[in-house]
């Protein structure tokens, strides 16, 4: 099987048209009222490297399903944000999802560059799980 677009490009697809902030534009805006920092990070990355404190929990394969207010899956806290930042391990998944998250409708979604790989390298609280 031969691929005809890569992950790569996916993932510059996604980011040529996706809000990014940057760690400290994210550290900024993470205690606005409405706005809500969602990881998407799998469970075992999170106990094993830490979290950013406040941020929802989304597992990646459950976005659409949270956010969707039709789904029985649907959470009340993303359907009540008024905007969401998205990260993931190093802002791949997270561009991603914010892509798809613009697909479904979603206007005021953005995701953070690098992901919790710079936040907690540029020196950014993380809370121990």
């Amino acid at each position: 099987m031969t691929n005809t677009v890569s992950a790569r490009e996916l993932v510059a697809r996604a980011e040529a048209r996706v809000t990014t902030l940057t760690p400290a534009e994210v550290a900024e805006r993470r205690g606005r009222p409405g706005t809500l920092l969602v990881d998407l990070r799998d469970v075992r990355e999170r106990a094993r490297e830490g979290y950013v404190p406040g941020a929802l929990h989304v597992p990646r394969g459950m976005l659409e399903f949270w956010v969707d207010p039709d789904s029985p899956y649907h959470k009340r806290e993303l359907g009540e944000a008024e905007a969401l930042i998205l990260h993931c391990n190093k802002g791949w998944r997270s561009a991603l999802a914010a892509a798809t998250l613009q697909d479904m409708g979603l206007t005021a979604v953005a995701h953070m560059d690098g992901g919790f790989e710079r936040w907690r390298d540029e020196g950014f609280e993380v809370a121990a799980e």
